[in-house]
């Protein structure tokens, strides 16, 4: 391990060097590259700095109670060893976390795609009460949320909404509720008192900046057309949406929120290069998933993932066999504990996988 935090250091000294350079400073694709990996590396080469002052005092003091024949500094020395190495295996500890590899995206913003699946209304409610939770979740954290497109449901909710969230390392903590989300309770149009079983889909995808993706706009179909609101009635007498189709991988992108088509436009390119990075992102962690099995990189969308369960009040997450009592605070954002768990049996994956365990 310290030869591995020698190179890393070495490698921070170096980006410094980098980031100094007028050549890169005035590339600003590099230089945020380049000040990107150096501000990952600087936690890690804070700690690895501690670690090193901790190993070297304690052999200081190891010679000198060898060496030294005073009571009194004997005495002081023992106690100096006692209380360095009561620090060195939780640093040592710290460090391995450190150390594990994030996945390609962790610190961008999301788009969360919400989509109503099995149960018709049910599940286009279900979708809004998912939105609900996320956008408080959000709020807690600090995070910006913006809606970019949204299909209401007939009769409430969302038969899909599209949010965009900015924030820090939004992705990285959200990608955990990629997957099929279950609701077992009983629909308002049910007479009888039945419990139903509807779903929702849910995708969490990186949000990908020009610097990610270039696209060829000799690549991208563009159509315009009218705006419609619920039920198919025109909102708009112009031609305001937006349909862009990549040809090359056949991702279709639709906007038809505001009245302008430019905005509209910005809006599709902005998410079409998303679903772009998406398939870039999925074929790096398809080559992961041969070397660990994980709870998030491996996920197939068609997964059941969580279910809510209203007329128990219970929440439970399928991957880590979760299950928790409070399921009107999870819909109104307290999800932490669920995203703490996973991300910390992810992280046991990835340090077994990397003989760090």
């Amino acid at each position: 391990m310290l030869d591995k935090l020698e190179a890393l250091k070495l490698r921070y000294q170096d980006l410094e060097m980098q980031l100094s350079d007028p050549e890169v400073v005035s590339d600003l694709s590099k230089f945020k590259k380049i000040g990107k990996e150096y501000r990952d590396l600087e936690p890690i080469v804070q700690a690895y700095d501690k670690y090193a002052s901790i190993l070297s005092n304690l052999h200081y003091n190891k010679e000198l109670l060898e060496s030294e024949k005073d009571p009194d500094m004997r005495e002081m020395a023992k106690e100096e060893i006692d209380e360095l190495q009561s620090q060195v295996e939780p640093l040592e500890q710290e460090i391995r976390q450190l150390l594990i590899p994030k996945d390609l995206g962790d610190d961008k913003n999301a788009i969360l795609e919400i989509r109503a699946g099995t149960g018709g209304d049910e599940a286009s409610l279900f979708a809004g009460d998912l939105l609900k939770m996320y956008k408080r979740y959000c709020e807690n954290r600090g995070w910006r949320t913006e809606i970019m497109t949204e299909n209401p449901g007939t009769s409430g909710g969302y038969k899909e909404i599209v949010m965009e969230i900015e924030g820090d390392g939004v992705y990285g903590v959200l990608k955990y509720e990629s997957g099929v989300h279950r609701v077992q309770r009983v629909p308002e149009t049910e007479s009888q008192g039945r419990v139903h079983t509807s779903a929702a889909t849910v995708a969490v995808l990186p949000e990908a900046e020009e610097v990610d993706i270039e696209i060829n706009n000799n690549d991208i179909r563009k159509d315009v057309f009218r705006a419609s609101g619920a039920g198919g009635q025109h909102v708009n007498r112009t031609e305001s949406a937006v349909r862009l189709t990549h040809l090359p991988t056949g991702i279709v992108v639709e906007c038809q929120e505001g009245r302008s088509q430019i905005k509209n436009y910005e809006i599709a390119l902005k998410v079409l290069r998303t679903r772009i990075y998406e398939k870039a992102i999925s074929e790096h962690q398809e080559k992961i998933a041969k070397e660990r099995k994980t709870l998030v990189s491996t996920g197939d969308r068609s997964a059941k993932i969580r279910t809510y369960n209203w007329p128990q009040g219970r929440v439970t997450d399928h991957r880590i066999n979760l299950t928790m009592y409070n399921l009107n605070d999870v819909i109104n954002g307290d999800i932490q504990e669920f995203i703490d768990k996973l991300i910390f049996e992810e992280n046991a994956e990835k340090l077994k996988a990397g003989g760090m365990a």
